[in-house]
Parts: structure tokens; C-alpha cells; sequence
């Protein structure tokens, strides 16, 4: 199939030039074509106007770059909570964060801090279970980051498998503000065991030393198995550890606890302690922060708790923490993502500081360059239909012109169409037109020349007698043969 030509092979790939080089090569440097300046502003400012709203819409969604520091509520000195802090802060310190860390009583007190605006407090360590949902609606889950077992020791002559047995008896079930009392209240309420006078607010060693002096019966502590008190209990001779055989129905009833089974001798197999398999309920440790922590600072604390909680251990499998477990509180987008796909990609190869900003920018580019393309795209044909609309309007003139011609005009009309004709010519000359783009106006006057051949013909035939067109007209039928 033959193609059509190209009647304008420059189309809209034209370039507007505004900026000549001198003809003179006496002359240095170049000349300006105002006309092609002024059409290029006209369209380009409006475009520009159109990418800097983008600009500014785009920019009200970018966070602040994040802070150089902030605060995490722990628990007491010494303790697991305020040891793995520790460890938190040793590795955000190498991506230029300052961890302040804040020693508490324990997961209740974390949580009034997160839940006072005036307390500094951005972070905590926080035992599953101790929430309120009414009052932590703005805090949010980082995920869980390891399992905090509940070891209930107990001296008694006959076995005890159900805390249903533990009526009337004198239990430690932690200090005040600890999570583990909030979590051993819990439970205890749940079987009917409502005794406040046989509640003693004791925990850690002092607890264990009330059970091995024999002043309280039962004890209730949520730790490790590598820590010294619990150790020390397992060892302890007449103390014995609750193997609680409704584990499962407790984690039906409060989905933050999990069944777990201690498998005999793992904690000391020379021993074989303990002697037998035994059936724990386990709480989580979670790293809970407010709704307003910076997402930065958020994928910093992931990847840290990955690369101290991913190992495998006494009742974890490798990698099964930090992990998304159903807690009280609600997982933060931030938490989600990253479990889901893992870091982010550009967090996986480049310094934090660098990455968060090509992450920040990113959302400022992408709508960018989203209206800056098509502005490119658009802006020849712009101020080609700009210039052209400039010249041709001129054409509509002409073409009324000739259909009068067409229609069999009188040849004394041909004055007036010449006047007419005049009249078109002053404004294709008086039009402004760049040089890139004169060839339409050298175009539209050969169509002129073309019209005003027809009309002096038209005046040929008036009769000897009849008045002349005009002077100018006269002369120039002399010229047409």
C-alpha cells in the first residue's frame, strides 16, 4: 500500500527555537525570536503551574525524615525486657539512632506511659494479655518478638494439674504493675479463684524465696527457661512444676496465650529436668508503639528483632519470631508489610539514612514525572496549534471570499472583495509569527495572491461603461495577462 506523504514531515516534532545564531559571522552571539519566546511561555508557564499543584499535593504526603532518637520503656534493670533493650539499642546505634531506654516496673507501667501523651514514652516491650482494647485504640503492634512462658511452682504432697487446685491457697502472683500479676488474675478469675487475701504481691526471687521458706504455696512466673529464677525453682527440692492439662482450652479462651510443651530434660539433661514432659500456657513479648511512630523507625526495630529473636531456642523454632500472633493490639501497616515480603528492597542493600531518602523522594517523583511526561508529550502540540490557530484563522476569511466567487459573483463586486482581501493581507503581515513557523504565514499569503488573481479576473468583465473597481485594482488587472 502506498503511503500518503507527509505534507508536514516536521509535524509536531518541530522544535521552537527562540535562539538563533547571528547570519553575521562578524557578529558574536545570537539573536532572540520574541515571537517564539512569548508562545513558549504562554504554554509552558500554565504546564508548569500544573506540575508544581502535583508537586505540592505530593509533598503533603511525605512524612518527616525520621528523628535521630526516641524512647523505649523496658522493664526493671537486670530483667529480660530491659537486657533485650539493650540489645536494641546497641544495633539501631549503628544506623545513627539513640535509643533512650526507660526502666519500669513492667509491661502495666509501659503500657500508662505509651497511653500518656506527656511521658515521652514512643515504644515499650509489652507482655501479651495486659491490655485494655477500650484505652489502646492508638497504640499499635510491631509483632511479637518471643514467647514468655508462665511457670507455676507449687509445694504440695499430692500432684496439682488444673489451677482449679490452687483454691485457698496462698499464691505469689507478682509485684504490682507487672504483667505477670495482670496475666495470673486473668487466669485465676477465669477458673473461680477470687481469694484476694491469698494473692501475695510478690514476684521474681523474692517470690521463690517465700516458696522455698514455705510462707506462700504456689508461685507464678512468666520468664525464660534460661532465667536464674526459674533455674533455681526447677532445681529446688519438694517444688514442683504445674503440668496444667487444660493448656489447650485456656488458648481457645484467650488467643493471646499459646499451648506449649516443655520436653523432658531440656532444661538440664544431665538431670533430666524436668523429669517428665510438661504442658505450659505462654504469653508473647511485643514491641507496641504509638499510631504516630515514624515508619522508618518501625522497620528499624523489625530488622533488629530478626536478628535477635530469629534463632531457634528452648520452645521456638528457628525463625518463628518476630512474627505477626494475634494480639490486643492491631499490627501496624509497617509490621504487616514486612512480614509479608520482607524488607524493603532498597533497606536490603543501601544505609538506612539513603534509603530513606530515595523512599522519601520516590513520593514526590512519581506523581512528578507522572505529569511532567505527559506535559512534554502535549506542550509542541500546544504551541503548534497555538501559532497555527494565529494563521489560520485568516484561512476562514479567504474561504468566505471564494465562496462568493463560487457563487457567481457580480464583476462589480470585485472592488469591495479586493478591499476585503487588503484588509486579510495587513493582518497575516501584522501577525506575529515565530521563525520556526513562518512558513505557514508565507503559505497563507501565496493563497492570498491566489484569491486576489480570481477577484482581478472577476473585475475583467465589467462593461467599458461601468465604474472602475478601484485604483489599486486597475492597476493591478494591467498586470495580469
Amino acid at each position: 500500500m502506498n503511503s500518503i506523504p507527509d505534507t508536514n514531515p516536521q509535524g509536531r516534532r518541530r522544535i521552537r527555537r527562540f535562539l538563533h545564531r547571528r547570519d553575521d559571522p562578524s557578529r558574536f552571539g545570537f539573536s532572540i525570536d520574541w515571537a517564539a519566546l512569548k508562545d513558549t511561555l504562554a504554554v509552558a508557564l500554565p504546564l508548569l503551574l500544573v506540575v508544581l499543584v502535583a508537586f505540592w499535593i505530593a509533598s503533603r504526603y511525605i512524612r518527616p525524615a525520621p528523628p535521630d532518637t526516641f524512647v523505649l520503656s523496658t522493664g526493671a534493670p537486670g530483667g529480660a525486657y530491659h537486657l533485650f533493650a539493650e540489645r536494641y539499642r546497641d544495633i539501631l546505634a549503628r544506623d545513627g539512632i539513640t535509643v533512650e531506654l526507660r526502666p519500669s516496673a513492667g509491661s502495666l507501667e509501659n503500657l500508662e506511659r505509651l497511653r500518656d501523651a506527656a511521658s515521652g514514652v514512643d515504644a515499650a516491650l509489652v507482655q501479651g494479655g495486659v491490655s485494655e482494647p477500650q484505652k489502646d485504640l492508638g497504640l499499635l503492634s510491631l509483632g511479637s518478638i518471643y514467647y514468655e512462658p508462665l511457670w507455676i511452682f507449687y509445694r504440695a504432697p499430692a500432684e496439682i494439674s488444673l489451677l482449679n487446685g490452687f483454691k485457698g491457697k496462698r499464691l505469689a502472683i507478682g509485684a504490682e504493675g507487672s504483667g505477670t500479676r495482670a496475666l495470673a488474675l486473668q487466669l485465676l478469675q477465669a477458673v473461680g479463684v477470687k481469694d484476694a487475701a491469698a494473692l501475695q504481691p510478690l514476684g521474681g526471687n523474692a517470690a521463690a524465696d517465700a516458696l522455698i521458706a514455705g510462707k506462700v504455696d504456689a508461685v507464678f512466673i512468666v520468664g525464660s527457661p534460661d532465667a536464674p529464677v526459674v533455674q533455681r525453682l526447677v532445681k529446688s527440692e519438694g517444688v514442683r512444676l504445674l503440668n496444667l492439662e487444660n493448656a489447650q482450652a485456656f488458648s481457645r479462651r484467650f488467643p493471646f496465650l499459646t499451648a506449649l510443651t516443655l520436653p523432658r530434660g531440656v532444661i538440664d539433661l544431665a538431670q533430666q529436668l524436668p523429669a517428665r514432659d510438661v504442658t505450659l500456657l505462654a504469653a508473647t513479648a511485643n514491641i507496641v508503639v504509638k499510631e504516630d511512630f515514624h515508619p522508618a523507625l518501625a522497620f528499624l526495630l523489625l530488622h533488629a528483632a530478626t536478628e535477635i529473636h530469629a534463632g531457634s531456642g528452648l520452645l521456638q523454632r528457628h525463625k518463628e519470631f518476630p512474627s505477626a500472633r494475634e494480639t490486643e493490639f492491631r499490627l501496624s501497616d509497617q509490621a504487616e508489610r514486612y512480614f509479608n515480603s520482607g524488607p524493603p528492597l532498597l533497606r536490603r542493600y543501601l544505609p538506612f539514612w539513603l534509603a530513606n531518602l530515595i523512599e522519601r523522594m520516590f513520593v514526590l517523583l512519581v506523581p512528578l514525572f507522572a505529569v511532567l511526561v505527559p506535559a512534554f508529550k502535549i506542550l509542541p502540540a500546544l504551541l503548534e496549534w497555538r501559532v497555527k490557530s494565529r494563521v489560520f484563522r485568516w484561512y476562514g476569511e479567504i474561504k468566505f471570499l471564494e465562496e462568493e466567487l463560487a457563487r457567481g459573483s457580480h464583476p462589480d463586486q470585485a472592488g469591495i472583495m479586493l478591499q476585503r482581501l487588503d484588509e486579510i493581507e495587513r493582518g497575516v503581515t501584522n501577525t506575529s509569527v515565530p521563525t520556526s513557523y513562518a512558513d505557514y504565514a508565507y503559505n497563507l499569503r501565496t493563497h492570498v495572491d491566489v484569491v486576489r488573481n480570481r477577484i482581478l479576473r472577476l473585475a475583467r468583465a465589467l462593461p467599458a461603461d461601468a465604474d472602475a473597481p478601484t485604483a489599486a485594482a486597475e492597476d493591478t488587472v494591467k498586470q495580469v495577462p
